[in-house]
């Protein structure tokens, strides 16, 4: 870990500067979920979502969360770095909260920076989103992709306005993968609702690969893919810019 300079003159410096270092660090991992940058310097920033999405309620303290009050100033911050050039987002989560997963795709989205997503473990639900929306998707041999229709959980009104409600919310998720993925309509839908997979409720799972095949995701690959297609699309950039 890289820590500024001290000087040996003053008795207690070296502890003092250790104890600021590590109080700093442990404050950023439980504010942001995530330590600060690496000291040597990169152009790649990296965003991890991990966990479930928590949008505007708060989840249980048991829960892992990535809070999206914290990932969207990250996102604004990756904008308008002039030193961050790239960059890379790292998935293993459950789904969440579908207005915040939305928002956070639609950031990544309209960033205009290179961007290189990889899901590890799993990208479900309105994670789908989120790794569809950067340039360049990968996804592990043995990670998982859940696709299923928006599920409500509390009380609701059961009257068509609800329903029309649910219906919108789910066009506008479904038409966000399909227009950033190479998956069709129809095909997305029919994995969506597929009954004979799982047990208690409807939906499809893909693994790595399957992903792929059904133009969700890009490549299969792992963090040396990613960083390697990023470093590139930086370097193509910086060509063009020139």
């Amino acid at each position: 870990m890289h820590y500024r300079d001290f000087s040996y003159n003053k008795p207690g410096t070296h502890e003092i500067v250790l104890k600021q270092s590590n109080e700093s660090t442990t404050e950023n991992i439980e504010k942001l979920g995530q330590p600060p940058l690496p000291g040597n310097k990169s152009n790649i920033y990296t965003i991890s979502i991990i966990g479930q999405i928590e949008g505007h309620m708060v989840l249980p303290s048991q829960n892992k969360t990535t809070k999206y009050e914290h990932i969207i100033p990250q996102l604004v911050a990756v904008e308008q770095n002039p030193e961050i050039q790239g960059l890379l987002i790292i998935l293993n989560t459950v789904g969440g909260d579908v207005e915040a997963g939305l928002a956070i795709a639609e950031m990544i989205d309209t960033l205009s920076k290179p961007s290189v997503s990889l899901v590890l473990g799993g990208g479900h639900s309105i994670g789908v989103s989120i790794a569809v929306a950067s340039d360049v998707s990968y996804i592990a041999p043995t990670a998982t992709m859940t696709i299923h229709p928006i599920r409500l959980s509390g009380n609701l009104v059961s009257v068509p306005q609800t329903f029309d409600y649910l219906e919108k919310m789910q066009e506008r998720i479904s038409t966000f993968i399909v227009k950033h993925s190479n998956i069709m309509e129809d095909r997305f839908k029919e994995l969506m609702f597929n009954t004979g997979q799982l047990a208690r409720d409807i939906g499809t799972v893909l693994i790595g690969d399957e992903a792929v095949r059904e133009g969700l995701i890009n490549e299969v690959g792992g963090v040396g893919n990613a960083v390697k297609i990023l470093e590139e699309m930086i370097e193509e950039r910086q060509d063009k810019d020139v």
